[in-house]
């Protein structure tokens, strides 16, 4: 553990909340996984406009899991503050926020296709601290939580999930928002899911996800996964891309979205992103030490 980590919240405080958190994930899953199948109501949320669209799907199996997350975080840790992805803060201006999206890739599972996640991020004083993230799948073929607290290192389900080096791959894989980054050094994969894309590259699976002006509950989990696992995190600004704390990037604790002009990224590999490739922010993660 670093010196912030242990100024900030004892290695117990951190075991406790990492319980809690893969507790609430694995809840989450277990309500996405009754529902999966069945009869779902779905609403459309409406543009940053007030513009009718249909985009940003919300299911009511999202609002369920969200009340079910809050109530439980309410009897454990009721001095915390919680934000989420359909209700707003309880405005406790605690320094603990639990950032919680219910699913994550809702458009994905009211379809049917079955990739999606579950994120619980927790950050002390805008720092990510515990991360953990239910996925549908997992590298062992299977759903599972990948988790992590600060100080530690990648789980999946309790288990060590170290990512393993392909060194006869020449060419990995990137989670990128845009087909039209086709030239960079990776072949290109689109999830539908930030949160999903942040648990692979913690993984190894994928070596960069990008994403543009994310909210903060879409990567707050994915961030705490990433830095156990030995990454890094970069924007993007005008100068390129630069290593940056994540609480700088993420912004106002209290913001439900961050600057369009900080864009996380985070990416493992040998070689950051092309300088001349990307006009928008990003974090962009690497192994410690390349």
């Amino acid at each position: 553990m670093d010196q912030l980590s242990e100024a900030l919240l004892s290695d117990t405080e951190l075991q406790e909340i990492e319980t809690l958190a893969i507790e609430l994930a694995n809840l989450a899953g277990a309500e996405i996984v009754t529902k999966l199948g069945s009869e779902i109501a779905v609403r459309y949320k409406n543009s940053p406009k007030g513009e009718v669209s249909f985009k940003d799907p919300v299911s009511d199996v999202d609002e369920r899991v969200e009340s079910l997350i809050r109530t439980r975080l309410a009897e454990h840790f009721p001095a915390h503050d919680v934000i989420g992805e359909e209700m707003t803060t309880r405005g406790l201006a605690h320094d603990v926020l639990w950032a919680v999206d219910p699913i994550d890739g809702t458009a994905n599972f009211v379809n049917g296709f079955p990739l999606f996640a579950a994120s619980i991020g927790v950050l002390h004083r805008g720092r990510p601290v515990v991360g953990a993230i239910w996925c549908s799948l997992t590298h062992r073929l299977r759903p599972g939580v990948y988790h992590a607290r600060v100080g530690s290192g990648l789980f999946l389900d309790g288990e060590t999930a170290t990512p393993r080096d392909r060194p006869s791959v020449r060419r990995g894989l990137a989670g990128l928002p845009d087909y039209a980054m086709s030239d960079w050094p990776w072949q290109i994969r689109k999830t539908g899911s930030a949160a999903i894309e942040c648990a692979f590259v913690a993984a190894g699976l994928l070596q960069v996800a990008r994403f543009d002006t994310p909210n903060i509950w879409d990567v707050a989990g994915g961030a705490a996964l990433m830095k156990a696992s030995g990454g890094d995190i970069r924007t993007r600004t005008a100068e390129g891309w630069s290593e940056t704390r994540l609480e700088t990037a993420l912004g106002n604790r209290a913001s439900q979205r961050r600057d369009s002009a900080s864009v996380p990224v985070t990416n493992r590999g040998n070689a950051a992103p092309p300088q001349n490739r990307c006009n928008q922010g990003g974090v962009h993660t690497l192994p410690l030490g390349n």
